[in-house]
């Protein structure tokens, strides 16, 4: 009755519900899922470097490459982000190079210290989403009496 899972249909599936996700979550959501990645990659690669598991930590590092790269430094507005966004792309920039030199090195103090950058950025873009929140849910009472 039922035939074995096609590994292709089942990559299909897998591809239609990521971008079926993407088109339902705000900017907001896409970004912090952007950190969230980041992260996740460098996690990995530190435990693929302590391991000895060179592949698995290159692609790691390569993952939280083009995550930067093609992710958070392509959403910031350059134009009207004002120094935050120049800011936000120097942090961008140096933690590129430092995820090379971790990879070329094998060095885990270089992927901690990009872990140390991105984390805290990563942290306050999801509390500001959570103040907002916070911040709109006081106002609607007021807005209903009025």
């Amino acid at each position: 009755m039922f035939t074995a899972m096609n590994p292709r249909a089942a990559s299909a599936y897998q591809r239609i519900n990521v971008e079926t996700s993407m088109h339902t979550i705000d900017q907001h959501q896409l970004v912090s899922l952007l950190y969230e990645g980041v992260l996740n990659a460098i996690a990995t690669a530190r435990g693929a470097l302590a391991r000895g598991d060179v592949p698995t930590k290159c692609n790691s590092i390569a993952k939280a490459v083009r995550i930067l790269e093609e992710g958070l430094m392509t959403a910031l507005d350059r134009k009207g982000g004002g120094a935050l966004a120049e800011n936000l792309g120097a942090v961008y920039d140096y933690s590129l190079g430092r995820l090379i030199q971790a990879n070329v090195r094998n060095d885990d103090a270089l992927l901690q210290e990009v872990a140390r950058l991105i984390a805290p950025i990563a942290q306050g873009w999801n509390e500001m989403k959570k103040s907002n929140a916070a911040a709109n849910d006081m106002a609607q009472p007021a807005l209903m009496e009025a």
